[in-house]
């Protein structure tokens, strides 16, 4: 098939994070698919055709975006950050995997972004700097028990964790148990780092003690960083630094 799928990531929101590989592959499409924001950051131009839609049917956006590929044109499937984490190329591949056998045949590549907690973690200084975890915190497509879970091992095996996704306004009661655990699990006072449209021009940054964190202090534009036990707060009166030693004592 002549046909082309490349899945890419803008990256966390400045123009200036888009990679030069995803802007030439964006300069080559005849068509871009994805979540409407996301599409909007796409600059229009003659033989591009932009499709965006609504952003719980991903597996439709998918099917539509392979579909147009094994017709021959070159489509782009947008998402933000990186498209490897929580995002398109997942579901693509799914949609590939119970499609047609003739889609497999098309050219399929992920093109790589920087993803939120990585623009975030940059912000605050390196509290991912050791061992780590990242957590989609929302329930829309796997039960809470299987976060509960997964947040109270993390917290034992002591990673410093990142949460995408923390506090919508049709689930405001999942972080706040988050919150909950993470206090009960943890038992020190780990700083918390709120940080919201990080790399944006109204971005804020907001580090907290675990003790005295809210749910109302994120949303889903807030990527929340949670600091291991061995996470330090380097004090600067031009800006505190946050980091967590490679080395384990």
């Amino acid at each position: 098939m002549s046909g082309r799928v490349s899945i890419v990531g803008l990256g966390p929101g400045n123009e200036d994070l888009v990679t030069p590989q995803v802007r030439a592959v964006l300069a080559e499409a005849t068509d871009v698919v994805g979540y409407f924001p996301y599409v909007a950051r796409v600059t229009e131009r003659d033989g591009l055709t932009l499709h965006g839609s609504d952003n719980r049917v991903e597996i439709d956006r998918s099917q539509h975006a392979l579909q147009m590929a094994a017709e021959g044109k070159n489509v782009v499937v947008v998402s933000s950050g990186d498209p490897g984490v929580f995002a398109m190329a997942a579901a693509v591949f799914e949609a590939l995997e119970a499609g047609p056998a003739a889609w497999l045949d098309l050219q399929i590549d992920v093109l790589p972004g920087i993803t939120a907690m990585l623009a975030a973690s940059a912000r605050a200084g390196a509290p991912l700097g050791h061992d780590f975890c990242a957590i989609n915190l929302s329930d829309n497509l796997k039960p809470w028990d299987l976060i509960e879970k997964r947040l109270r091992l993390a917290a034992e095996a002591d990673f410093a964790m990142a949460f995408y996704n923390p506090r919508s306004k049709s689930r405001p009661e999942g972080f706040e148990k988050t919150l909950e655990i993470l206090k009960d699990a943890c038992g020190d006072d780990r700083p918390v780092i709120f940080a919201r449209n990080v790399s944006r021009d109204d971005e804020t940054l907001k580090v907290v003690p675990l003790s005295q964190t809210t749910a109302d202090m994120a949303d889903m534009r807030t990527m929340v960083l949670v600091g291991s036990s061995t996470t330090r707060i380097i004090k600067r009166d031009q800006g505190d630094i946050i980091y967590t030693p490679r080395s384990v004592s």
